[in-house]
């Protein structure tokens, strides 16, 4: 296998390897704050436009960690800069 097809292989591996990895703790952050902040509204009814904007603005940037493990995977897949270099290299 030429080097172009290796950095290809990996690449595409690595990229998956981070959509799984990256989603799953997200999705368990966003799953404990969601449950929280239920409890937290079942025991203070009057509070509940508080909890409510808190738990939108927790749960946005929770969500930004699996947003930047998103643009990681396609910057591999599609501008990966060892692609460049290994045709620079290979002349």
């Amino acid at each position: 296998m030429d080097s172009i097809g290796l950095i290809g292989a990996v690449s595409i591996l690595t990229a998956g390897l981070t959509i799984a990895i990256g989603s799953i703790g997200p999705a368990f952050g966003e799953a404990r704050a969601a449950s929280q902040a239920l409890s937290a509204i079942a025991q203070q009814p009057d509070e509940a436009n508080t909890i409510t904007r808190t738990l939108f603005v927790s749960l946005a940037m929770i969500e930004s960690t699996a947003i930047y493990c998103f643009v990681v995977s396609m910057i591999l897949i599609f501008a990966n800069p060892f692609w460049t270099a290994a045709l620079q290299a290979g002349g």
